[in-house]
């Protein structure tokens, strides 16, 4: 059963605009926005004054880790630190135990999310150098799209033959999704790294292994592929100045290549490995403050087009071990949302290109189905702000199951005061709700 709400004197943040409204709810839709509502009986009313109602964040990667590694992670704590975090819905990555690069493994995961994820939910085909014919066979609306690890991965999902790539290029029936770095300028650079050091190789070498030549040399060849076959190609995670001038600014409307960057190359630079060591190591690496300026600049102007996370947990014993051991990847989906409004407190990004970085142009390039803007009859997938309310982070409140957050003891502007999916109030707050659960994303292919 769907709640009745009627969210009044919010100041709505849709499309570009920035206005004050009341908002209708029923039967998990919006039904009315207008700029004042009378309360009708039953109703439950939400007196959103001084607060900032957004569509709800769509974040397009994540890692979950199940099935497979959940002792780490897995869909019902990290979707509950999503609607903790204003994040609606989630697409999560294939690098699983098993991997979901079949269309079994793939409905599997699919069938776990309906029993326990508190946000909406998508998963990515991914691609390996053996899986064409499920990448051909693959239903349109049935994934995002799919995962090629151009770089680094576990297993078989590094996608290194030439010949495999060009045939994923060629065929592939949804967009692709691509993560770029060079494996063989890393591990060159790794094995000289071991030389000098061994195993415990200083966390600040890391940007220098994972190259900002190795992310350039990897994105330019996924473009190539991209322009001479026309495949619709969307760039993860980009960390380097160097690769902006390979996208081009303007609207992601239209455009058939894109870019996506994260929370945390907005916030992070390499001056950080000092003080948070392991705990900020991901793939691809976090750079120079001259590079998350330029990055930063490149979303305002939408040369980049979306803006996601990598949410990738791991235990604070495993990223205690020495860098060789040490795994990649930072928790952030709790959040992502106040660290991405941090940026418009700074000056740097207007609320509204925020809102349609993390919401309206993932909807757009994913054509994800009636969900991503404040519209009548749209899926209720909402988030109040409060920008007057800051939040300091301790590792206590951390939802995710590896119980810690780079971001502890720093202190966001904002606060989020509710986050609802489908019409349902599933964070008021201060508690997750038990009883919401998200529904499966559609794509209107």
């Amino acid at each position: 059963m769907h709640d009745a709400w009627l969210i009044t004197n919010a100041e709505l943040v849709n499309e570009g605009r920035r206005f004050h409204a009341d908002l209708r709810v029923r039967g998990g839709r919006i039904e009315t926005i207008a700029p004042s509502l009378a309360a009708r009986p039953g109703e439950r009313v939400y007196d959103a004054a001084g607060l900032w109602l957004l569509p709800g964040m769509i974040d397009d990667q994540v890692h979950f880790r199940e099935p497979g590694l959940t002792h780490k992670a897995d869909i019902a704590h990290e979707s509950r630190a999503c609607v903790a975090g204003g994040i609606t819905s989630y697409m999560e990555m294939p690098n699983t135990r098993p991997p979901a690069t079949n269309r079994e493994a793939l409905e599997a995961k699919y069938a776990r999310a309906a029993e326990v994820s508190a946000a909406n939910y998508a998963f990515y085909l991914g691609a390996t150098n053996d899986n064409l014919d499920d990448i051909r066979a693959l239903d349109p609306k049935a994934a995002p799209g799919i995962k090629v690890f151009m770089g680094a991965s576990t297993g078989n999902m590094l996608v290194d033959d030439p010949d495999t790539l060009d045939g994923i290029f060629r065929e592939a029936p949804t967009p692709i999704i691509t993560h770029c770095e060079d494996t063989p300028m890393i591990a060159a650079n790794e094995a000289a790294a071991r030389a000098r050091w061994g195993d415990a190789i200083p966390p600040e070498q890391h940007p220098l292994i994972r190259s900002r030549e190795a992310c350039l040399k990897s994105t330019r060849l996924a473009i190539e592929l991209a322009r001479r076959h026309g495949t619709r190609l969307h760039v993860l995670h980009i960390s380097t100045a160097d690769e902006l001038v390979l996208f081009e600014p303007g609207p992601v409307a239209g455009k058939r290549i894109t870019a996506e960057t994260c929370v945390h190359f907005l916030h992070f630079c390499d001056a950080d490995y000092a003080r948070l060591g392991h705990r900020i190591k991901c793939n691809p690496a976090i750079k120079t403050a001259a590079d998350r300026e330029a990055i930063t600049r490149a979303l305002a102007e939408g040369r980049i087009d979306v803006l996601a996370t990598d949410h990738a947990p791991h235990l604070a014993s495993e990223k205690a071990e020495p860098y060789v051991r040490a795994p990649s990847g930072l928790p952030l989906v709790q959040y992502a949302l106040q660290c991405a409004l941090e940026r418009v407190f700074d000056g740097v990004l207007t609320l509204e290109r925020v809102v349609e970085a993390v919401t309206h142009a993932p909807a757009t390039l994913f054509q994800v189905a009636e969900r991503g803007y404040l519209r009548e009859g749209y899926a209720a997938d909402l988030t109040l702000v409060d920008p007057r309310r800051p939040h300091p982070v301790s590792a206590a409140e951390v939802l995710s199951k590896c119980g810690w957050s780079p971001f502890e003891g720093f202190t966001f502007r904002s606060s989020i005061a509710a986050t609802f999916v489908n019409g349902r109030l599933a964070w008021d707050g201060r508690r997750v709700s038990d009883e919401v659960r998200g529904q499966r994303l559609a794509f209107a292919r």
